[in-house]
């Protein structure tokens, strides 16, 4: 795609493959009075809470806690070794197994002791304004640390076009970030119906710069972002070390982190707005960005171009093209076999619904932010590990 397709007044989208469903819910959060210039629908869109997947929506004066979404800081991280893909053994699965007993996987599997790593981590956070949020919320949080969940997270070992290795994952905040999310969330539709403001949707539901309500959740947003990136350094510490036991020492010869669930405060036309980046990473001129695509297809080291009318913003992944109901009714396990065929990965039926098919295709996606961002590297993962 050239050039964005203007929707509405205030909204611009660069998906060529987009549901209706999506497009309705991008223009009721692109009605919003305090939207500036326009929401920006980026080329991976699909349906979300309250705003789409793949939104990137600047505000004056206030913030809508569910266009952010609930797994605040969710993101990407990547190092790129000193190995070429020659130098690895032929055997991974023991590369696999070592890095699912490391790291806890799937939804509600903590950390049951703290490493020394993980330890000045949570120190770091404990001494964060909006860790009396974090305690209230879960209690638990410090066991999530270094933990990384289910759905579409994942951490792999890919290969790019020059046959350089790089440790790949991808998690957020885990369940601290979620309950906080809902929390405020919560806070913002009690606001609204106090003050008898109807909303399209209830998820719209935003809090107002300046009150009490806006700095708690703005708090609480800047805890859990740095939550996620540390939780982030974690596991990829942890990765590290095992495929260091694997094959030997690890030697970075380039690290890139990207949230693509947060808010910012950002410069643009001319105007101080309140960022949110639903499903979308940042694409300054010059700025590295990772962009993943799905079980079994490619992802992209990136940097970006600084297009201004995308507010300097690119997609953050594939996006889903069938719910995960519909993926586990529509692709068999023969399906997902025969799609990760010469990839080592946990060859369960429970990840029928991370599909390929399930999602976009990455390569329209690709060619949709050709204005957007400048492909560095294109991955290929051989080895895949994800919590069921």
């Amino acid at each position: 795609m050239a050039a964005p397709v203007r929707i509405s007044e205030r909204l611009l989208s660069w998906a060529s493959i987009v549901d209706e469903q999506a497009l309705q819910q991008a223009r009721n959060a692109s009605s919003m009075p305090f939207i500036f210039p326009h929401l920006a629908l980026m080329p991976d869109a699909h349906l979300g809470k309250g705003a789409t997947v793949g939104s990137v929506l600047p505000t004056l004066g206030a913030i809508m806690p569910a266009a952010v979404g609930v797994d605040i800081g969710c993101g990407m991280s990547a190092v790129r070794t000193q190995y070429r893909v020659g130098d690895l053994p032929a055997e991974r699965s023991s590369l696999h197994a070592a890095i699912s007993a490391a790291i806890p996987l799937s939804a509600g599997r903590y950390n049951p002791g703290i490493a020394v790593t993980a330890a000045t981590r949570i120190a770091e956070l404990e001494a964060m304004p909006g860790v009396e949020q974090a305690d209230d919320a879960a209690p638990n949080w410090r066991l999530q640390l270094g933990s990384l969940g289910s759905g579409n997270h994942f951490i792999e070992i890919s290969v790019d076009e020059d046959d350089a290795v790089w440790l790949f994952l991808h998690s957020g905040s885990r369940g601290v970030g979620n309950k906080l999310a809902s929390r405020h969330i919560a806070v913002a539709q009690k606001q609204c119906a106090r003050r008898w403001i109807e909303l399209v949707d209830q998820d719209l539901a935003y809090l107002v710069e300046g009150e009490p309500e806006f700095d708690s959740y703005l708090e609480a947003l800047r805890w859990a972002q740095r939550f996620a990136r540390l939780n982030r350094d974690e596991m990829m510490q942890r990765a590290v070390d095992c495929f260091t036991a694997w094959r030997g020492p690890v030697e970075a010869t380039e690290t890139i982190d990207c949230h693509h669930n947060y808010t910012e405060r950002e410069r643009h036309f001319g105007k101080d707005v309140w960022l949110s980046r639903k499903g979308a990473i940042s694409a300054r001129a010059g700025e590295a960005g990772l962009i993943p695509g799905s079980m079994g297809t490619a992802s992209y080291v990136v940097v970006g171009k600084g297009d201004p009318v995308s507010l300097c913003s690119s997609p953050h992944g594939a996006g889903r093209a069938f719910s995960r109901s519909s993926a586990r009714k529509r692709f068999t396990r023969a399906d997902l076999d025969d799609r990760m065929r010469g990839i080592e990965w946990g060859r369960s039926d429970a990840f029928r619904d991370e599909h390929p098919d399930a999602y976009k295709d990455i390569d329209q996606v690709m060619a949709d932010a050709d204005g957007l961002v400048e492909i560095r590297h294109t991955l290929h993962q051989i080895v895949n590990v994800k919590g069921d």
